[in-house]
């Protein structure tokens, strides 16, 4: 079974950065897609960052050029690298992974609470 375990998140001011990390453990043969979405309260989860195994990534409008993702495919880690963060910026952050296992499946991580108060 594929889990995927996020870590970091917490409270930042604005203009800070933090960094937040997400690694899947299971049976896995490939990682095809990682990423990270969004959901604040009372709207819809959004995207943040994708990242493909060939490193091709794909931002939403709000956090380009502010945020960076990158992976370790060795450590089968994603990570989110957030700048310049405003409050804006406050939501819950899941993670995503388009895993192959012994088929292509979706997962999502439990989510990691990011503040960023004013």
């Amino acid at each position: 079974q594929v889990q995927l375990v996020e870590l970091g998140g917490g409270l930042v001011q604005a203009g800070g950065s933090l960094r937040i990390s997400c690694a899947a453990t299971g049976r896995i043969v490939s990682i095809p897609v990682m990423g990270w979405f969004r959901q604040a309260p009372g709207k819809e989860r959004e995207l943040v960052a994708t990242i493909t195994t060939s490193g091709n990534t794909n931002y939403g409008n709000s956090v380009r050029g502010r945020f960076a993702i990158s992976r370790d495919d060795a450590k089968r880690t994603v990570y989110l690298q957030m700048d310049s963060l405003k409050p804006d910026d406050t939501a819950i952050y899941y993670c995503h992974a388009r895993v192959y296992t012994t088929d292509f499946d979706v997962y999502w991580g439990p989510g990691t609470q990011v503040t960023v108060s004013a």
